[in-house]
């Protein structure tokens, strides 16, 4: 009788604290051994000869608009671009679906709909907007990670940005739900008024744009909701955090004693705002990509460990909401997904950092913060969750990017990697080009603490 269902074999296998060629044994979708040679046969035997095994990375932050704006990108194509990034669980928002994810029904009902259709493991944002306080608690009975809010207009009138006192009183009982809100942080008054005096002007290009949401805006806000968080006791997570001042900010509060951890995302530290000129609609989001000064700054922190993880922010739309010259009007979000461990490969090796630093940005970080607690590292009992990365060059173009919409940001970007297989619990989903579905029933996209 066979002992593994799978051996992926002589890897160069990072590990929490280091790199070592090892064997690694499956079963069940479960890593049961890891060893320097597993003296056992397997019904399958994958050859990692000469490739980096990383865990499977957990993006914390990606829109896939389904339901209601699948056109947009749908679970089929979001979690097939996942795979073929070495995704191997995505947490969605709640926001850019019809209905939003903002009542317990809209979240068994999502959630439904990606058992179906995913490729990878998922999870699922709920959403704070004003008005529904008292569908928090169901929410988190029915099994999502935290809870996400706007401070600014999100761009989507389903998905509203919230006031003071929606913001207090949500914190508060997020607070004693235990979970964690996560916020989008730039200040609507600063970025309000500065879009006004813009377009009062008929200033509209990509400089007008940027100057419309500063660094001050992010920080203002960063520093309001540190406040709030401080009265109510709610633990905190920034989203696409772009500055090395907001950081600052949010490391006196770790100072401090208080709960809250930051992300940003690859975007803010491989491209400046001449990107944004240079590309248009493809480079716009919200904090806006930044001088190269600053990119420089944001980068120094990521080395200094001051960034807790890494994140894609994946937030596409059709081409027809991105054309024309008015930078106000076209549609914002980087579409990006399938390049974060690539990117974050990228990174290290050009700030001289380890291997597990890449495996703690992008995948144990992101597990551990949000409960996700056999996701994030490649050890014994954790899910078989890994991807095999070869130190080969790979150029980003519209024939291998796997999102619905083929217009990036990354489209030439060339990459000193490539993701060669993706494994999801066992499962092989991705190899070299080709996205697989899994049949099996204990082979389904899991969702980590849902219960149907």
């Amino acid at each position: 009788m066979n002992m593994f269902a799978t051996i992926i074999r002589q890897g160069l296998v990072v590990l929490e604290h280091e790199l070592k060629q090892m064997d690694i044994g499956i079963q069940d979708g479960v890593i049961t051994m890891i060893a320097p040679n597993i003296e056992a046969s397997a019904k399958q035997e994958i050859d990692a000869t000469g490739k980096y095994v990383f865990p499977g990375v957990v993006d914390s932050h990606v829109h896939f608009s389904d339901p209601g704006r699948a056109e947009w990108e749908g679970f089929v194509t979001g979690s097939q671009m996942m795979a073929a990034g070495g995704v191997t669980t995505f947490i969605d928002m709640p926001l850019n679906g019809i209905p939003s994810t903002v009542t317990a029904q809209y979240v068994h009902d999502k959630a439904q709909r990606g058992l179906t259709s995913s490729y990878v493991d998922f999870a699922l944002w709920g959403g704070l907007v004003p008005g529904n306080i008292g569908e928090l608690e169901g929410m988190a009975k029915a099994g999502v990670i935290g809870f996400k809010a706007f401070i600014s207009p999100s761009g989507n009138e389903e998905f509203e940005h919230v006031d003071a006192e929606t913001l207090l009183s949500g914190m508060q009982e997020i607070a004693c739900l235990g979970k964690v809100l996560a916020l989008h942080a730039e200040s609507a008054e600063i970025t309000t008024w500065l879009t006004k005096e813009k377009q009062a002007r008929q200033q509209t290009t990509a400089d007008d744009y940027a100057a419309t949401r500063p660094v001050e805006a992010e920080v203002e806000a960063v520093e309001r909701v540190l406040q709030y968080a401080a009265i109510t006791g709610c633990p905190l997570h920034f989203v696409h955090i772009s500055s090395a001042e907001a950081i600052s900010a949010i490391q006196r509060a770790k100072e401090k004693g208080q709960d809250v951890t930051l992300e940003t995302c690859p975007h803010y530290l491989l491209y400046s705002h001449e990107a944004l000129v240079e590309k248009g609609a493809v480079a716009k989001c919200a904090p806006p990509l930044r001088t190269p000064q600053q990119v420089a700054a944001l980068r120094q922190c990521l080395a200094d460990g001051s960034i807790d993880f890494l994140a894609s922010d994946h937030s596409p739309a059709p081409s027809t909401l991105k054309q024309g010259d008015n930078f106000f009007e076209m549609w914002g979000g980087i579409s990006g997904g399938q390049y974060t461990l690539q990117a974050a490969i990228e990174l290290a090796l050009t700030l001289q950092l380890p291997m597990t630093e890449v495996a703690r940005w992008t995948a144990q970080a992101p597990a551990e913060r949000f409960g996700l607690l056999q996701k994030g590292k490649i050890a014994i009992s954790y899910d078989a969750d890994i991807v095999m990365v070869e130190m080969s060059s790979f150029t980003a173009t519209q024939h291998n990017f796997f999102a619905k919409h083929k217009e990036s940001l990354y489209m030439g970007h060339r990459f000193p990697c490539t993701i060669s297989t993706t494994i999801v619990r066992g499962a092989v989903v991705y190899t070299n080009g080709q996205v697989h579905h899994v049949q099996s029933n204990w082979q389904r996209p899991r969702v980590p603490q849902f219960e149907f």
